[in-house]
């Protein structure tokens, strides 16, 4: 107990005192992420968007073989990687291997099924419901495809924030193709699986605060979209109808006399 609360007070005193390794850290794990997310929503919501209102032979296996893909252990992920950026690899003439390019690219091929399922789901159901429309007035697949994105933009923040969110948490992939290099390919996840086998709990806790940080952010992000959805799709109340005051009784009475 004593160790955990002097790792505690420790990890502590380096979050409140900004220590330089600690945000270098930080801040290259956020480079690596957003780095990979900008690239894989970018094609996850083409792809995705598409899918949700394509239609063609061998679509199932297709969707199948996506739904499979969420489920990739990022270990898996990152050695196909590292065995395309090796220098016996297809890609080993780029020199990416262990490198911030080679990082940002596992997270990218993890992250890139993750929204691809969620937007083909989201964009079907929506085609599903007013999609016609679209058709009947001549626009294409592709077209439709990219008004549905822009008619459910909210619905697809949830997915962009979460699929941040399995970036920033993820470390198999990270630790095969970037080597955890201290100053150049060291990340929260890699950096907190070293420090706790080096015996630095201090170091490793204050990461794990700022990473759980991080994801309640996130979360946080994600329950106030949606609560804004909400607002949105809330209708506007409707004015309360003017009714005509009722006439006085003595007036009514004389004007009904003859």
């Amino acid at each position: 107990m004593t160790t955990f609360s002097d790792s505690a007070v420790t990890a502590f005193l380096l979050i409140t005192s900004l220590d330089p390794m600690l945000a270098s850290i930080v801040v290259r794990s956020l480079a690596v992420s957003t780095s990979a997310c900008l690239i894989a929503c970018s094609a996850g919501l083409l792809l995705g968007g598409w899918l949700g209102v394509a239609r063609f032979r061998g679509r199932a296996g297709v969707l199948a073989l996506l739904n499979t893909a969420l489920a990739l252990p990022s270990v898996v992920v990152g050695l196909v990687v590292y065995l395309l950026l090796s220098r016996s690899g297809p890609l080993g003439f780029l020199g990416w291997l262990f490198s911030f390019k080679a990082m940002v690219l596992a997270q990218a091929v993890l992250v890139l099924p993750v929204v691809t399922a969620l937007v083909r789901q989201t964009i079907e159901d929506a085609d599903r419901g007013h999609g016609e429309q679209f058709q009947s007035l001549g626009a294409r697949r592709f077209m439709r495809s990219l008004i549905l994105l822009w008619d459910e933009r909210y619905a697809l923040l949830t997915v962009l924030i979460a699929a941040f969110g399995r970036a920033i948490s993820e470390v198999g992939a990270v630790m095969v193709v970037g080597g955890n290099i201290d100053g150049f390919t060291r990340v929260m996840t890699t950096s907190i699986a070293l420090e706790t086998s080096k015996g630095d709990l201090a170091l490793a806790l204050a990461l794990g605060l700022l990473l759980l940080g991080l994801v309640l952010l996130l979360n946080g992000l994600i329950v106030l979209v949606r609560y804004w959805r909400e607002q949105l799709d809330d209708p506007l109340p409707e004015a309360a109808s003017v009714q005509a005051p009722a006439p006085v009784p003595g007036a009514a009475a004389r004007m009904a006399r003859p």
